[in-house]
């Protein structure tokens, strides 16, 4: 069976409300990990998150927590069926330099919502609701 890389960052994540969708892809989790410094994230009426990735000068740049999971290729799309609109799959650079895939948003998403890359990632961000 082959499988993908997908790094996730906000309620796919273990022990949120979605994990689910990536256990019933078959997907088994790899391990936690970090972004470069070159994203940003917002809160979507504090529903879930939104990764821009942007140009590591930008002085909000930030590394945001994800985890990795392998996913079987087969159940990739049902997993990114089921995210909310505005986020998709794209390339997502790991601290370590890995390029793996993983869940992005439309720059159109985060129009007007409350920017959180000072917490560094969702679930610091949830903590403090």
């Amino acid at each position: 069976m082959e499988f993908v890389k997908l790094a996730v960052n906000g309620t796919l994540m273990r022990g949120l409300p979605l994990e689910k969708n990536l256990l019933e892809a078959g997907a088994v989790f790899e391990r936690e990990a970090a972004t470069g410094k070159c994203y940003r994230l917002w809160s979507i009426r504090d529903n879930n998150p939104a990764m821009l990735r942007v140009d590591p000068a930008d002085p909000n740049a930030v590394s945001v927590a994800v985890e990795v999971w392998r996913v079987p290729a087969a159940g990739l799309a049902s997993v990114l069926l089921r995210e909310p609109e505005g986020l998709s799959v794209g390339k997502v650079t790991l601290s370590d330099g890995e390029v793996v895939l993983g869940v992005i948003a439309e720059p159109e998403l985060v129009r007007g919502q409350k920017e959180i890359s000072s917490y560094g990632g969702w679930r610091s961000y949830i903590a403090t609701l």
